[in-house]
C-alpha cells in the first residue's frame, strides 16, 4: 500500500509547533479562520497547554472569538486553554506605525468631533 505525500504532515507540523519553549501568534483575528482552520489552531494550542508559553497578539477582544474562528464553542476552548495560565495586557490608541506616520506629518489625528445639539 502506498502512502501519500501529505499522509502524516499534519501531525509532523503540530509536533514541530509544540517544541519551542515560545510560540508567537501575531495579529490572530486580522482574517478570520474557516472551521478546519479553527479546529487544526485548537489541537496546536491543546497540545502546547502547560507545556510551552504562548504569546498571541490580536486586534480583537476575547470576546469577539467566536467570530473570529467561526464557532463560538471552539473559541471558548481555545481561550479556556489559553487565558488558564496567562497575563492578559490590552493596549489602547495607535500602533506604532500609525504614530510614526503622525509625527512625520503623513498622516494628521482624527477629528474630536463635539456634540453640537440643534434645538
Amino acid at each position: 500500500m502506498r502512502t501519500r505525500p501529505q499522509e502524516g504532515r499534519l501531525e509532523e507540523r503540530l509536533a514541530f509547533l509544540a517544541k519551542p519553549k515560545l510560540l508567537i501568534i501575531d495579529e490572530l483575528g486580522y482574517l478570520p479562520f474557516d472551521l478546519n482552520a479553527a479546529h487544526l489552531f485548537f489541537q496546536l494550542v491543546s497540545r502546547r497547554y502547560e507545556r510551552g508559553a504562548m504569546l498571541v497578539t490580536s486586534n480583537r477582544s476575547v470576546g469577539e472569538w467566536g467570530t473570529v474562528f467561526g464557532d463560538p464553542v471552539v473559541a471558548t476552548a481555545i481561550l479556556d486553554r489559553l487565558l488558564h495560565h496567562s497575563h492578559v495586557i490590552t493596549i489602547r490608541g495607535d500602533s506604532y506605525r500609525l504614530r510614526e506616520k503622525r509625527r512625520s506629518g503623513l498622516l494628521q489625528k482624527p477629528a474630536t468631533t463635539l456634540g453640537m445639539g440643534s434645538n
